[in-house]
């Protein structure tokens, strides 16, 4: 493999530079000293941001992109075989890394990496403990799957001996970094044209952990199913954190306020309870804010500075971001695009005021739609209505036969009031004649749905 020399910067060029981690590890080695350009299929404001920051961006795919004097390339992992850039890289002979790799060997560059993994909420988490980190003056270097507006986007370069970055299980990518201190929030079946089955995601997150030293931590969700399996043999200390006494934090005496913010006690061995009062909502925040404690106890943050980073966060963008209200309809924004999050997030509006809760769904890839159908169903079913759009392909092509018609049916035959509409002018067309003042309006999944939302505000 490759190694980079980050004590003499040279030139490296990004394929899917406008990814938001790829854009972020590019803004990094820019302000490392390296020349960074990239490619992506289409301008963005990822794309335009990185274009004020100095970083040149072409668009659309060609041989001409790759220039012969590149020292490295990164590829994002939608980049296939055929691709017409990736072949030139090979034909001239440019090494190259992978986005995973070359975080990995960022990573090695600190004497205190923190890797955020699991299924779900790693970019909540994440942006929890980087406002921890931020608020104890610890100067971190920051990689965030998601933008979060302390600090204007969603990578910082610190001058600090700390890195904090999300680690993705997709494609084994984690397996490439290198920490000391991991949290594993929760393993759950997704990625499905990748994996397996679920025993093969534990195995992945197993060796994970596996990655870490003896003289690091591994703070894992105590409520994972037979969770010692991932953590049997390990060199460093295990912590857990969950929903109950049985993991060593844990929360108690939850309460919410009239938009769903919970406030709850924070116990963990040999200290007094702390109460924390977070500002976003719902159940799957009070594990988040948990586990981020939980590693900020570890890294010995001062409690008071947790207390008061978790009590001041507020969201990061596209994780039940308020967007606006337009006819008395309140609309939210959300990434959640598995069944877990969707419930999750469902679960969360429900605290908050409303009359008629609407989920604006698109289902993300063919081939999760198809493996968890019936989990899709019913998690949508906890709206009052719900609207789907056309599943967002993102890499794959439609080769299952699978559509947002057979989720409707599914979601009715289970006494869902279910709509499809395939294009977003239908939808928002829809939405204008039927949701009324006091509606509560999510639009959710990972794709370009946020445009729906974002154009009946005028946005």
């Amino acid at each position: 493999m490759y190694k980079i020399d980050f004590q003499h910067p040279g030139r490296i060029y990004f394929v899917g530079i406008g990814g938001i981690s790829m854009s972020g590890l590019a803004e990094l080695l820019h302000q490392r000293g390296f020349v960074v350009s990239g490619s992506d299929w289409h301008r963005s404001p990822i794309t335009e941001a990185l274009e004020a920051k100095g970083i040149p961006v072409l668009y659309g795919e060609s041989r001409a992109h790759v220039s012969p004097d590149t020292d490295c390339a990164v590829l994002t992992s939608a980049v296939r075989e055929e691709n017409l850039e990736f072949t030139a890289i090979r034909e001239l002979g440019i090494p190259y890394l992978t986005r995973a790799q070359l975080l990995g060997q960022i990573m090695r560059c600190y004497r205190i990496p923190i890797a955020v993994s699991g299924t779900h909420g790693k970019t909540t988490t994440t942006s929890m403990l980087s406002k921890i980190l931020l608020e104890a003056g610890t100067d971190p270097t920051l990689s965030i799957g998601g933008i979060l507006k302390d600090i204007g986007g969603n990578m910082r370069v610190g001058g600090s001996e700390y890195f904090l970055a999300e680690a993705c299980e997709y494609t084994n990518s984690f397996l490439s970094f290198f920490p000391r201190y991991a949290l594993i929030l929760n393993v759950a079946e997704d990625h499905l044209d990748f994996f397996k089955d679920l025993a093969d995601i534990r195995s992945s997150f197993a060796r994970f952990a596996g990655l870490l030293p003896a003289d690091g931590a591994l703070v894992i969700n105590g409520d994972i199913e037979n969770y010692e399996e991932l953590t049997r043999g390990l060199a460093c200390p295990v912590t857990t954190f969950g929903s109950t006494p049985r993991s060593d934090y844990y929360p108690s005496q939850i309460t919410r306020d009239e938009w769903g913010h919970p406030s709850f006690l924070l116990n963990s061995p040999g200290r007094e309870p702390m109460r924390l009062t977070l500002r976003v909502p719902g159940g799957h925040n009070v594990s988040n804010a948990v586990a981020a404690a939980a590693m900020a106890d570890i890294l010995g943050i001062d409690r008071q500075v947790t207390a008061g980073a978790l009590s001041g966060f507020g969201g990061t963008s596209r994780r039940f971001e308020y967007k606006g209200s337009v006819g008395g309809v309140t609309v939210i924004d959300d990434y959640a695009h598995h069944p877990d999050e969707i419930t999750a997030t469902l679960k969360a509006a429900a605290d908050c005021p409303h009359k008629t809760l609407w989920c604006v769904f698109q289902p993300h890839t063919y081939t999760r739609t198809k493996a968890l159908m019936e989990d899709f169903a019913k998690a949508l079913c906890l709206a009052d209505r719900v609207v789907l759009a056309d599943i967002y392909a993102a890499r794959e092509k439609d080769t299952l036969g699978i559509s947002s018609r057979d989720l409707q049916q599914r979601v009715q035959a289970l006494g869902g009031d279910c709509s499809y509409f395939p294009s977003f002018d239908e939808i928002e067309n829809y939405l204008l004649e039927n949701c009324i003042n006091g509606d509560l309006l999510i639009t959710m999944g990972a794709g370009d749905v946020h445009k729906i939302g974002e154009n009946l505000l005028g946005l």
